[in-house]
């Protein structure tokens, strides 16, 4: 790729900038009020969460009040998840946009385009201690030795499963290993003609569905020193399995599912499991869902070699080389951090933090959750740092995986062995071919 373009921006993303910014409208937000008053200007761009609340808080509280006390008019846009990587490289492509941008997954392929994070890092690690590894691994690239982004949060990728189906089926505490998955939820196809709901599109939930079942299985896209192994015997298997997974167990609509598909059919009571966020349950909470009692919560399916799972998403701020307000990007961050624990019960427990001092009290909150039948029904998410890890697993999150990621390299192919369209080998063979292209592109 040649100098002149901005590195990590794919050629189908830059199709898709011309009309991603005009729908989006002007790339700047400019403040007659701000420009009169002499005040500074903040723009941050982020997504629309899924807990309501979480934004309310943000936007009418938080931040509100950081903007007083700094003088500053701060503007916060929020899209839909699926937008943001356009609205990302238009930005870029334009070279103006908003001060701070987060991402829902490691925007490594951007590193060029943004600034070194590494000082707001040491200022909320001197309040608040070392940051867990998977924020560490998500936004820290080891060959350059910087911060890329910064990560406040990552969400949990838990199982969430149909009780009452799940104990017909003999397993009362939902499924604990892939096998059981495999085994449980072809009983309930069979006996009731609910599917399980394991993604097979290009989109996000699928994507880290996808990589829990590969690592579990003992396959990984990388090593840890980031050469491509994905063509291995343990990928096969994991290959294998999600082909007999569907064919047992899964209906054609996993193939065109959204982000937000596998949602909406466990609170229909259409599937008997999905892999996703707690914002499932809370949603049925909020709407006093009937369903709400039925749906369980199970920790990462353990396979063949271990117990694992990607973080739903990873929350990842990065700040533009073209910001207008460098400085006080790199303040917000810093003070949102002392506030992250108002966050995290605004949010519900929907992200965890990244540097844990700033909820010493979250095994204590989510053992007891008032409000939720049964109160400990999120306990099972008290050990999540133990089963959950970052994309590019066991290596850092590189452009390289970044790319792959963003452009659905392992879903595409575990599809097309769960329709039938390749084989297991020829499909592992296939993906060691486009990963080490890829790869080949950021060296």
């Amino acid at each position: 790729m040649s100098d002149d373009k901005p590195r990590g921006l794919l050629r189908r993303e830059f199709v898709k900038t011309v009309s991603a910014a005009a729908l989006a409208g002007p790339l700047i937000y400019t403040s007659k009020k701000a420009r009169a008053q002499g005040k500074k200007t903040l723009k941050i761009m982020q997504w629309k969460h899924f807990v309501p609340d979480y934004d309310k808080w943000f936007d009418d509280v938080f931040v509100k009040k950081w903007g007083e006390k700094h003088d500053t008019e701060v503007i916060v846009d929020h899209i839909v998840n699926t937008e943001l990587n356009t609205r990302a490289a238009a930005e870029v492509s334009a070279k103006k946009g908003h001060d701070l941008f987060m991402f829902l997954s490691p925007p490594a392929a951007f590193e060029q385009q943004t600034i070194d994070m590494t000082h707001v890092v040491q200022e909320v690690e001197k309040k608040h201690g070392k940051m867990v590894d998977l924020a560490h691994k998500s936004t820290f690239n080891p060959k350059t030795k910087r911060y890329f982004a910064f990560s406040d949060s990552y969400v949990p990728d838990p199982g969430n499963y149909h009780k009452t189906w799940w104990a017909e089926a003999g397993y009362p505490k939902g499924p604990d290993t892939w096998d059981d998955l495999r085994k449980g939820a072809k009983k309930i196809r069979d006996k009731n003609g609910h599917p399980c709901g394991l993604g097979l599109s290009q989109e996000l939930d699928t994507s880290m569905a996808l990589r829990a079942l590969l690592w579990s299985f003992g396959g990984a896209e990388q090593d840890e020193a980031g050469k491509v192994t994905i063509n291995s015997k343990e990928t096969i298997e994991a290959l294998k399995y999600i082909k007999a997974l569907y064919s047992e167990s899964e209906t054609a609509e996993v193939f065109t599912w959204d982000p937000s598909s596998n949602n909406r059919a466990m609170l229909a009571g259409q599937v008997s499991f999905v892999q996703n966020a707690i914002s499932v349950a809370r949603t049925a909470e909020k709407d006093k869902n009937p369903i709400a009692s039925k749906i369980g919560i199970c920790k990462a399916l353990k396979g063949p070699v271990r117990r694992i799972a990607a973080e739903h998403v990873m929350d990842c701020y990065v700040t533009w080389n073209f910001s207008e307000n460098k400085e006080g990007a790199q303040q917000f961050l810093i003070d949102y951090i002392d506030s992250f624990h108002d966050g995290f019960n605004a949010g519900r427990f929907y992200n965890f933090p990244c540097f844990e001092k700033t909820v010493p009290d979250l095994k204590k909150a989510i053992a007891n959750d008032p409000g939720v039948d049964p109160a400990d029904k999120y306990n099972v998410l008290s050990d999540v740092l133990e089963w959950s890890t970052n994309v590019g697993y066991p290596g850092y999150a590189s452009a390289g995986i970044d790319e792959a990621f963003r452009t659905f390299v392992l879903p595409t192919a575990f599809a097309k062995v769960a329709r039938g369209d390749e084989t297991p080998e020829n499909a592992a063979k296939a993906l060691e071919t486009e990963y080490k292209r890829v790869f080949a592109r950021w060296k």
